[in-house]
């Protein structure tokens, strides 16, 4: 399918691999387009929509800068799946004890892991190494540390925990009846405070140099500067810790599959993919410093996941290393309404409707996480067939939210 729009409204085109494609979003997407640091154009994915400064499910490759608002606050955010030799038929008739099992091991929300139980523990399975690059990033940086209450303790704490929001645990089958638990979570509140801390100093930046932007929440670091280096240092770190708290979480729910339903084998390599950071990669023989905010690498051949909203299918993708979206495709079915409208239009007796069948929370809790809220993922998946074929198609059984 070739590209939906290319709008030339900018300094440098906009692609858009969709047409479907709200007002706002297009407008931060030439805001975006507009910026000096922006080059040779920006690429929007078929889950785009609008975000904070930087529009979700856009692709920003930028030249000697990287842009900390559209990392954004949840650095490293993404994906963890693995498929095991389990069948559907060996899941238990009532899975209402295993989401519940799930839940009592991992926790969600705002719980945490007990101190006692991690302060040891944790070190151990994360190295030394994550807690003393940490140590020499707040050293620099210390209003870091002074954002999060019990700073060591929580981000300890917090590792192999999913919070809230869209983050999710699921067991899911496949076409061939074969069970995988896939998961998405990100760098939880020591990532929060890490990207709000470097978008407040490049907001500072822009007034010190006296840089006017479209929107403050695109103010930039320029490469060669002390803190482009500190950020870049900062970003890393929070993308590795998203991994291992992604790892750590896969850990437990596989130790939880097991004792509740029989022992299995894994099938096959792990899926890692973030989707809300930043990498250094060559486009077109030129370095790039590459944003994917909301979206996900998909070289040629590599493998990605792209979830659904709760009750509707889930893919297992393969790259086709599209250069016209920097190697990249959607995150997910991307938001249609925000989440306060989700809650103003649907209560909780929909949300049971439409997760019917499924093994998950049904309160008005998590209402703004009704399907409705979302986009269509198959027409978004329709839209990118350019950018990945489909490996596996996945539903869900369970679903943990927090």
């Amino acid at each position: 399918m070739p590209i939906a729009k290319s709008l030339h409204k900018a300094r440098v085109p906009v692609h858009i691999f969709t047409d479907d494609v709200d007002h706002t979003a297009i407008q931060q997407l030439l805001n975006i387009a507009s910026l000096n640091i922006v080059q040779p154009h920006v690429a929007a994915m078929p889950d785009v929509h609008a975000g904070v400064g930087a529009t979700v499910g856009s692709v920003i490759p930028t030249r000697a800068a990287i842009i900390p608002g559209a990392v954004g606050v949840d650095i490293g955010c993404g994906m963890n799946a693995v498929r095991t030799t389990l069948t559907a038929s060996q899941l238990p008739d009532n899975l209402a004890k295993l989401r519940s099992a799930l839940e009592a091991e991992i926790p969600v929300g705002f719980r945490q892991h007990a101190w006692n139980r991690m302060r040891g523990s944790a070190l151990v399975r994360v190295g030394k190494p994550l807690n003393d690059r940490l140590d020499k990033i707040v050293a620099k940086h210390k209003s870091i540390m002074r954002m999060l209450p019990k700073f060591y303790q929580t981000w300890i704490c917090q590792l192999g925990t999913l919070g809230g929001g869209n983050h999710f645990i699921e067991v899911c089958i496949d076409e061939e009846q074969r069970v995988w638990i896939m998961l998405h979570s990100g760098s939880r509140g020591v990532g929060s405070v890490i990207g709000k801390h470097f978008i407040w100093a490049a907001r500072k930046e822009m007034w010190r140099h006296q840089i006017h932007l479209p929107d403050k929440d695109l103010s930039y670091f320029t490469e060669g500067s002390e803190l482009f280096d500190d950020y870049v240092e900062a970003v890393q770190w929070a993308q590795d810790y998203a991994l291992a708290n992604r790892s750590e979480m896969m850990r437990r729910a596989l130790a939880v599959l097991e004792k509740e339903v029989t022992s299995f084998k894994l099938d096959g390599e792990a899926i890692n993919c973030h989707h809300n950071y930043v990498s250094q990669e060559t486009h077109n023989n030129e370095n790039l410093f590459i944003t994917r905010k909301g979206a996900i690498s998909a070289r040629m051949g590599e493998m990605g996941i792209i979830p659904g909203s709760m009750g509707a299918r889930s893919y297992i993708v393969r790259g086709k290393g599209n250069p016209e979206s920097f190697c990249s495709c959607s995150h997910g079915a991307g938001r249609r309404m925000s989440r306060g409208e989700a809650r103003e239009t649907y209560d909780a007796d929909d949300l049971a409707a439409q997760t019917q069948g499924i093994e998950c929370r049904k309160d008005k809790g998590v209402v703004d996480e009704i399907p409705a809220a979302y986009k269509d993922i198959d027409a978004v998946m329709a839209h990118q067939h350019d950018l990945v074929e489909v490996v596996h198609t996945l539903r869900q059984v369970v679903c943990v939210k927090g």
